[in-house]
């Protein structure tokens, strides 16, 4: 019986190709591309899960500052993990992690390497985290400070398929290290990312070499250069050990008042802020969200021509009812119809997806790869596809099985009330998605054309940037030589890249701080030419001119001088860590980080043995020539390390490098939902144009023109597209309002956007329904007549 229920679905597949064509394109591209969402949805969601230890395992971060410079960091102070250890029962062990490129270029034999991912870290790296050492000792991966431990494509890099084991690495042509251990490579859906490991006992004792407050990694509570993850013992409160952590920090800094520490689970870092609020949630869930829409309109594709067409089918089934068929038998045979399009539409879904999946990597930065022998690929993809299923066949099927038999003969069941109406509110909502989307890729793409066109106080065009390393003892030599090459017509120096600044403390005062205040400020040490250079407007006051008095002056920025409660700062006393000076200018405010921020104080001191990265302003025109040259002079002072540059122009636009991918994946998704929806609707309108054949042919034998036969057959459609839009509209604005809070500049809601948006997805409906309504309308109205 079985089989047979197969080979009617096969005939009737065969012989309604039209329809059987719609149903299966429409399914093979939603389920195509609502699997591929929900693949990265769940990549998102998998971050630092296969860490056997993850619900045990916390992030810990501070709370600094006090009104409106309060912050997050993310990093700690080095001495807080081994106190934790020693003073808390709560803590079992801790790992301290910090990427400071100690060591970037390393030799092994003759050939030379340049790693820009090295890591010092804790050797209980290896005992809290699965990071598989495939090769070494687990209990002590690093016997000394000259140990490294490599992963396993580091280590087929430097040694191929050699033991690499005992084997030995010169690094910056200095300092030797022997490898001690190799780890599996690191899953991509992790937090931590490196290829070699280093101990951090040797960062240390590189940093506190020769110092001479006597501070070290046991007792500097200065410095929060550090990631600090603690394994806690089971059942035990993060809250409660926040709250002795800061006590603890207390007693080594006491006035740390402003801080407090805050314990993340592992699995929520990469989603959320430590304090709980969006880090990346917001948008997964909004991907996760249009990855079921996408399906549902698919589904509702299905559903709709199915149930269209059952009127074509009723004299079928009362006929197999009349003979004996039980209403359980055609509701499997139905099932087993829409089961058979499923698995067509499976079939041609996981061939689209594997073509395409290169190019959606690519789009959304992501590395995912259709592996069959993945259990949670299965569980996605079957969870989809039998869900998917459910969706398009229960309905459609119960529908079909539930004619009686009789009045189906005399052909009294057509035109049910309440089936045209569920179809049309299917119509309905496949547009108001549509349209929904459409209002989405507008409102992104004016988002982030105003960050582009945004003013941000400083000028950054045909502007290179780079670490000058060895180079910088150099640079008044450099600078000479450089401003002498054609396409260069500025030069400046720094500590920190202006499109992202990074420094930051808390340690200042200044006549008029009040008692237990906290001024966060961003710091950054420029030279005497920095302001001009970058064409920023001195409001009060003066920049630095290089002389030593320079030294300890400084300039501030508009919102350090609102925070500080400074009036006229021009000659008012401040002073930076232990350093008094004297304010001698106020800097217009500038945007030195991601709009989603709103500005901070920033201070500028001047510290000429500091200012590491240099700045080059070229004409636009002979930027390659003036390349060369400074890449000329890095091999000059630094042989061996590649020379990386960046424009600022790429440097910002790398700021919203998620934005970007979010508003292009909306865009392919708009239209995707577009053409899904008007596929069912073609359908809908051939299905419609077929069932009023011979009225059509009456009114043109009557005198009807095309174009009234086409508004005849297209006006119901388009009502319901149009119901579509006004329901679409506010659920846009409120759903994009929403996204457009997690900036701090932002654009305004405009309502043209939604007017472009209902007026694109009207006239792409419109379009689709007058396609097959001039077909129709076009047709010899004798033949139709004839036929009937």
């Amino acid at each position: 019986m079985i089989l047979s229920y197969f080979k009617i679905a096969w005939r009737n597949l065969l012989k309604n190709r039209f329809y059987s064509l719609i149903n299966c394109t429409g399914l093979t591209v939603g389920l195509s591309v609502g699997i591929l969402i929900l693949l990265w949805v769940q990549d998102e969601l998998s971050y630092d899960r296969f860490h056997k230890k993850s619900d045990v395992i916390y992030k810990l971060e501070n709370r600094v500052g006090t009104g409106s410079s309060q912050q997050i960091w993310t990093t700690t102070v080095a001495p807080i993990a081994e106190f934790a250890k020693r003073e808390t029962p709560e803590v079992k062990d801790a790992v301290r992690i910090t990427y400071n490129g100690l060591f970037t270029l390393f030799k092994y034999q003759e050939k030379l390497f340049n790693e820009e991912s090295s890591v010092f870290a804790d050797p209980s790296l290896f005992s809290v985290f699965d990071f598989n050492l495939i090769k070494g000792n687990q209990s002590k991966p690093f016997p000394d400070n000259q140990s490294v431990v490599l992963t396993e494509t580091t280590a087929k890099r430097y040694f191929g398929n050699n033991e690499p084991i005992g084997k030995v690495i010169l690094a910056n042509n200095n300092v030797n290290f022997t490898v001690t251990g190799v780890i599996s490579d690191i899953p991509k859906n992790s937090g931590f990312q490196g290829d070699m490991f280093f101990p951090i006992a040797l960062f240390f004792d590189r940093m506190y070499e020769g110092n001479r407050e006597g501070k070290n990694s046991d007792n500097d509570f200065t410095q929060f250069n550090y990631l600090t993850y603690l394994q806690l013992q089971p059942g035990k409160s993060p809250a409660d050990l926040a709250v002795k952590l800061r006590k603890i920090h207390l007693r080594n800094k006491p006035d740390d008042t402003d801080l407090t520490y805050l314990l993340q689970p592992l699995s929520d870092t990469h989603l959320y802020h430590s304090d709980g609020t969006d880090g990346g949630i917001e948008t997964v869930m909004m991907f996760a969200i249009i990855a079921l829409l996408i399906l549902t309109i698919a589904c509702i594709n299905y559903v709709n021509l199915s149930t269209a067409r059952a009127m074509l089918r009723s004299k079928e089934v009362s006929m197999r009812k009349i003979v004996g068929a039980a209403k359980s038998q055609l509701f499997l045979q139905f099932l087993i119809e829409t089961a058979l399009i499923f698995l067509l539409a499976t079939t041609f879904a996981l061939i689209l997806m594997y073509e395409i999946l290169p190019v959606f990597n690519e789009i959304s930065g992501k590395s995912l790869l259709l592996d069959f022998t993945n259990y949670s690929i299965w569980k996605i993809v079957c969870i989809t596809i039998l869900g998917t299923l459910i969706a398009s066949s229960i309905y459609p099927a119960l529908l079909l099985s539930s004619f009686e038999p009789l009045r189906a003969l005399k052909g009294k069941i057509s035109g049910k009330m309440n089936e045209a109406i569920f179809r049309k509110a299917l119509v309905i909502i496949q547009f108001s998605v549509s349209v929904i989307l459409v209002a989405g890729t507008f409102i992104i793409g004016s988002q982030l054309e105003y960050i582009r066109s945004k003013e941000l106080g400083y000028d950054k065009t045909h502007v290179m940037s780079f670490y000058m390393q060895d180079m910088g003892k150099h640079y008044e030599a450099i600078k000479a030589e450089l401003l002498n090459q054609p396409g260069v017509t500025g030069m400046t120096r720094a500590n920190s890249n202006i499109v992202n600044l990074g420094g930051q403390t808390g340690d200042n005062s200044w006549d008029g701080k009040e008692k237990g205040e906290t001024l966060m400020l961003r710091t950054l040490t420029v030279d005497k030419d920095f302001v001009t250079f970058f064409k920023m407007q001195i409001l009060d006051g003066a920049g630095f001119t290089g002389s030593v008095s320079d030294s300890v002056h400084f300039v501030l920025n508009e919102t350090a001088v609102k925070a500080a409660r400074i009036k006229n700062p021009v000659g008012k006393k401040f002073k930076l860590w232990n350093k008094n000076g004297t304010i001698i200018g106020v800097v217009k405010d500038f945007h030195f980080a991601s709009m989603k921020q709103t500005i901070e104080p920033v201070i500028f001191y001047y510290q000429p043995n500091e200012m590491n990265r240099i700045f080059i302003r070229t004409n636009g025109i002979n930027a390659d020539k003036v390349i060369a040259s400074a890449e000329h002079l890095w091999k000059k002072y630094n042989s061996g390390f590649t020379f990386h540059y960046a424009f600022l122009d790429d440097a910002f636009n790398e700021l919203y490098k998620n934005e970007q991918q979010t508003g292009l994946l909306f865009n392919i998704f708009a239209g995707i939902a577009i053409f899904i929806s008007c596929l069912g609707l073609f359908g809908l309108a051939a299905y419609t144009a077929q069932t009023r054949i011979r009225e059509i042919g009456v009114r043109k034998v009557l005198g009807s023109s095309v174009a009234g036969i086409v508004q005849l057959l297209a006006k119901d459609f388009m009502k319901l597209v149009l119901i579509g839009i006004v329901i679409a509209v506010p659920i846009a604005w409120y759903v994009m309002s929403k996204w457009l809070q997690n900036f701090a500049y932002r654009v305004e809601v405009q309502w043209w956007i939604f007017a472009v948006s209902g007026f694109l997805a009207f006239l792409v409906a419109m379009f689709t329904v007058s396609f097959q309504s001039v077909k129709a309308a076009l047709m010899d109205p004798v033949k139709s007549l004839k036929s009937e």
